[in-house]
């Protein structure tokens, strides 16, 4: 039986595609949760055919990078779905090739490899914050778009994401890190520092906009002042953009459990992690 072609074209129920007014949690989870099925059917399509799916996210400190990646990851397999996020080059990297360090983790037949922040590094927070010389974007910006040319007609799915914030949603965002014990880690001094930057950050996303936004390798802009919106947008939009269909599959069906031929439960002190009464502030109480 010939599989069911998986789309979509339009947005989810419930999402104003203008991207204003409210949605509520409980409608976000049942769309995100409709898309996790599809991202999984995806999965399985993808590792079918063998293909290679490369999706970059990129865009300034507290855009929500992370969040449209977790919301991504939620129900997939990290097998297949892999997330790079590379740190600070090494010395040796810094005097290789600028895109050598990236070519190792572009994926293979059957993987989906995000990239949280990517060899766009150099065009925006390399640049702004002096790490690099204008004569290396410069090249860098010349350069690319033809690497990513041979990167598609390798066979490459390549998406290219920009998350736009405002000005008012990032320091809302940026602030809230501050006395908030979750996100302490997500507030470094590099963040403060690109944060006094904004308009040297837009001059560089207009170059690199320029120079990069090619037919081939196009940037898709999500407005991200709403999380929940730009979640569920941005997966429909990759889901659209990697065509796919259900794989064919037969049903599953438990087998029958073995008999126990004689065992029996030891009788051995296990250590069991205590059943706390929940809820009663004992993640207050934690060392």
């Amino acid at each position: 039986m010939a599989a069911k072609k998986r789309v979509h074209d339009d947005p989810p129920a419930g999402v104003d595609p203008s991207g204003t007014g409210n949605l509520p949690n409980k409608e976000y989870r049942r769309e995100l949760a409709n898309l996790h099925v599809e991202l999984v059917r995806l999965q399985e399509w993808v590792v079918h055919q063998g293909l290679k799916v490369c999706v970059v996210f990129e865009g300034r400190d507290g855009a929500g990078k992370g969040g449209v990646i977790k919301a991504i990851m939620e129900r997939v397999s990290p097998r297949i779905f892999r997330v790079v996020a590379l740190p600070a080059p090494t010395e040796r990297e810094k005097n290789q090739m600028y895109l050598q360090r990236y070519v190792p983790h572009l994926p293979a037949g059957g993987e989906i490899v995000i990239f949280d922040r990517s060899w766009y590094n150099r065009a925006g927070v390399e640049r702004v914050m002096g790490f690099c010389s204008e004569e290396q974007v410069r090249r860098f910006l010349a350069m690319t778009p033809l690497v990513e040319k041979a990167m598609i007609e390798s066979g490459i799915i390549l998406l290219k994401y920009w998350l736009e914030v405002s000005e008012a949603e990032q320091t809302a965002r940026l602030k809230s890190r501050i006395d908030d014990g979750r996100k302490t880690w997500k507030l470094s001094p590099m963040d403060l520092k690109s944060y006094s930057r904004w308009y040297e950050y837009s001059r560089a996303r207009d170059d690199m906009f320029k120079a990069t936004d090619t037919p081939w390798a196009p940037w898709y802009v999500v407005n991200s002042d709403d999380k929940k919106r730009a979640r569920l947008n941005t997966i429909s939009h990759l889901l659209v953009h990697v065509p796919h269909e259900a794989v064919p599959r037969e049903k599953v069906k438990l087998p029958k459990r073995q008999d126990p031929d004689g065992y029996k439960e030891p009788d051995y002190p296990y250590k069991f992690v205590p059943d706390l009464q929940w809820p009663s502030g004992h993640a207050r109480k934690l060392p």
